[in-house]
């Protein structure tokens, strides 16, 4: 009972997104539904290769802050050591709290439905759901972008980056004697554990970026560009990140890697996004100007032996 509460809290809190844009539902006709999630699926589809443009267009287009945040990531690693060794010693005992758990199943172990995990997933569900019920294209559009940063982050740091960067993930007690345990380390430089690109929760070589942290706040950015609110998404993000944190066994640089890659997914999805939807009105208004009679009109001065007068004459 306690677990459903908390659902059904999670997804009523997230589907009221939905719902900002929706106030005037009653007052204007609108499309049917059905077509409008059709509409709003083809694009979230046909947008995929210019996500990926937009992701690469994001980080050249403006190369000496991406150099900049290059050579501040490099420097983290550099003292990773101490970082780390602070972060496990003072910030994880302060921080120490666990979320019920909401899986739905007993032997749900499907990714992302399970775990600090569902506490993503379950409200963008919902989020998607309420959009469609109110009918409004912005709510399930955003959760789409939402869905498809997930998507992404996954691809991109725990298939691709974690298998060319292959570090080591550290002991989770950087600040004392205890043995060091396979496949974690206390050498912040330890590289070069290459694998094979894993689907499952491999720990051999696999320190960064972090997955949590790329997707949580991917996801988060693309709430907040859509709705241009901070507050909420990078608020209830980043205390779901924080939730069983000594279990996420990373290096600090490998969360803010995380975070920044995660950024960069989020804003350009939503950026690429934003230019279909321009492509779709422009197609729009183009048809309706084909479509629109044109009417014109011409009042002519008419005179002969027999009268003086205008004549009104139209066309369409």
């Amino acid at each position: 009972m306690k677990k459903l509460v908390i659902i059904t809290l999670l997804l009523c809190s997230f589907s009221s997104f939905s719902q900002i844009d929706s106030l005037n539902y009653k007052k204007s006709k609108k499309e049917n539904r059905f077509k409008v999630a059709g509409r709003v699926l083809k694009n979230s589809i046909i947008t995929i290769p210019g996500d990926l443009g937009e992701m690469g267009h994001s980080i050249s287009e403006d190369w000496k802050t991406s150099a900049f945040y290059a050579a501040g990531i490099l420097g983290l690693i550099a003292v990773d050591n101490h970082t780390t060794t602070a972060w496990q010693q003072y910030v994880e005992p302060a921080i120490d709290y666990t979320l019920p758990d909401i899986t739905i199943g007993k032997n749900n172990n499907f990714p992302w439905l399970s775990g600090e995990d569902a506490y993503i997933a379950y409200p963008l569900i919902g989020f998607y759901v309420g959009s469609f019920i109110t009918n409004s294209e912005k709510g399930q559009r955003a959760a789409g972008n939402a869905f498809k940063s997930m998507m992404y982050s996954f691809v991109i740091t725990h298939v691709v980056l974690k298998s060319l960067v292959a570090r080591q993930r550290p002991h989770p007690s950087l600040y004392d004697d205890e043995p060091v345990k396979a496949p974690y380390t206390r050498d912040h430089l330890d590289f070069g554990y290459y694998h094979i690109p894993t689907f499952g929760k491999e720990q051999y070589g696999t320190a960064m970026p972090s997955l949590h942290a790329t997707a949580y706040y991917a996801v988060a950015k693309v709430i907040q560009m859509e709705y241009d609110n901070y507050l909420i998404p990078y608020s209830f993000a980043t205390f779901v990140f924080f939730a069983n944190l000594k279990d996420h066994k990373h290096w600090l640089s490998d969360m803010l890697l995380g975070g920044l890659i995660g950024t960069v997914i989020g804003r350009s999805v939503v950026l690429n996004s934003r230019k279909q939807v321009a492509k779709d009105k422009n197609k729009l208004a183009v048809k309706k100007n084909r479509n629109k009679i044109q009417f014109q009109k011409q009042l002519l001065p008419q005179i002969s032996s027999s009268m003086v007068g205008f004549q009104f004459v139209a066309s369409f």
